[in-house]
């Protein structure tokens, strides 16, 4: 499994597939959100909704969760990887480049608001 894990990894970084900072720079209301703490990165690698949820947030979270499972999907098989490794790995990703306020899952399931210093991640994390 690490090895599976390392070899997504590689790929994450190597070809820049997260969808989110993508989304993010198109979607002024992402971004928001983003900035504003109702939407964080979660350990699974997929984005989650921080406190209560709207019906057009939900849909945007929703959105954005449906385009990141098709591309860990698609990586996930060209580097014989499952899914869910593969999200995880881009979880931990994901987290580690969030900037300070942003939002992100702990390993102990909370939400945390990201100070200055490194994010709580996952021992597991590459």
């Amino acid at each position: 499994m690490r090895k599976s894990l390392l070899a997504a990894t590689a790929a994450i970084v190597g070809l820049g597939v997260l969808a989110a900072p993508a989304l993010a720079q198109r979607d002024p209301a992402y971004a928001a959100a983003r900035a504003d703490g109702r939407v964080g990165e979660k350990m699974d690698g997929y984005l989650g909704i921080v406190g209560a949820a709207t019906p057009e947030l939900q849909a945007m979270v929703d959105d954005i969760n449906i385009r990141r499972r098709a591309v860990y999907a698609e990586r996930a098989q060209a580097e014989n990887a499952t899914l869910e490794q593969y999200a995880f790995t881009a979880g931990c990703l994901a987290i580690a480049r969030t900037s300070p306020g942003e939002m992100y899952q702990a390993p102990d399931g909370t939400w945390q608001r990201r100070g200055q210093g490194a994010p709580q991640r996952d021992p597991r994390c590459p």
